[in-house]
């Protein structure tokens, strides 16, 4: 008995991300983005493009934001600049990601315009 192959695309894998401080979520949050983003530090492998479900939560907030997103950069093993391996997802354009967003920026503050080193672009 043969099996035809399946065309499915992949689930997207779920990535668990809990910041807990302040410094942290700087160093994390890629504003770049329109619509928001993060960095997550994973050895995993990713392509540009892949889709990833992060549950994510925010310093002195229990609550986790689900984000569907996708990663639209990789910072591979090895980088220059002694850089963190990982990948940087892209937060969708839709409400709960613009209000996921402006929590963020909410409790970063007048960090948003440091000049401090990020994991990010």
């Amino acid at each position: 008995m043969s099996t035809a192959p399946t065309t499915s695309t992949p689930r997207p894998s779920v990535i668990q991300l809990a910041i807990k401080e302040k410094a942290a979520l700087y160093a994390a949050y890629i504003p770049l983005f329109a619509e928001g983003g993060v960095f997550i530090p994973t050895t995993r492998e990713y392509r540009l493009g892949d889709d990833v479900y992060v549950l994510m939560s925010l310093p002195d907030d229990n609550q986790r934001y689900p984000v569907a997103g996708k990663v639209a950069w990789v910072t591979p093993a090895k980088a220059a600049g002694t850089r963190t391996q990982g990948v940087g997802v892209r937060f969708p354009a839709d409400e709960k990601s613009r209000l996921l967003k402006n929590k963020i920026e909410e409790i970063l503050g007048s960090h948003l315009s440091s000049d401090r080193t990020t994991q990010t672009i």
